[in-house]
């Protein structure tokens, strides 16, 4: 690494650090608005107990995502992309 990219590698670092520390503003910021939970249930043409133990969740996380108590994340949030995607892809993977 040259001294040039050093450098500018350090001042974000620095950068970053004032970021968390509430001392600057990002830049940017990142807003995922939650996705339509009941949607993707219904395209997939599952009832809330056949989607949740579909993608692995208890009925009761199911239903507090649809009613917008509760919002995916990680591994959830991506299997529900996937869903969103190809409802049938995701049927005939997940009910083997």
């Amino acid at each position: 690494m040259n001294e040039k990219d050093f450098e500018l590698l350090v001042e974000s670092i620095q950068e970053g650090g004032k970021i968390l520390r509430k001392e600057k503003e990002p830049a940017r910021t990142f807003v995922f608005s939650p996705p339509d939970i009941k949607g993707i249930r219904k395209n997939v043409k599952a009832t809330q107990i056949e989607f949740a133990s579909m993608i692995g969740v208890s009925v009761a996380i199911l239903r507090n995502w649809e009613q917008g108590r509760r919002t995916p994340e990680g591994s959830a949030l991506a299997l529900l992309k996937v869903a969103s995607e190809d409802p049938q892809y995701i049927k005939k993977i997940l009910n083997r």
